[in-house]
């Protein structure tokens, strides 16, 4: 568990990280070289996805975006510096309750 955990982290901050550079990119005027940086970013994020160790690609990409959500939030708030407010965490909550269920839930 702690391993698809993990895997799960990596894969939202490459891709959370990649979206942010190429946004500093096109959005705020950053240099090529950082949407460069943002595009191999999110190519790592593709590769770290699959090395979860779940059978259903459906079931491991639904469950990585509960966990996208709460990683968004953070990133939010401490590189944006964007508070979440009660309701960002309540609704972060939801989507680790969802995951898990999805993941762990039992299974025929």
């Amino acid at each position: 568990m702690l391993y698809a955990i993990m895997l799960f982290v990596l894969a939202g901050l490459a891709e959370i990280g990649g979206g942010y550079l190429i946004w500093l990119w096109l959005r705020d005027g950053a240099s090529i070289y950082v949407g460069l940086l943002g595009g191999m970013a999110l190519v790592l994020y593709g590769v770290i996805a699959t090395l979860q160790v779940f059978p259903s690609f459906g079931r491991v990409y639904a469950a990585y975006g509960g966990v996208f959500i709460v990683l968004a939030v953070l990133w939010g708030w401490l590189v944006d510096k964007k508070t979440p407010d009660l309701y960002d965490w309540v609704g972060a909550v939801i989507c680790i309750i969802g995951v898990s269920v999805m993941l762990w839930g039992p299974r025929q």
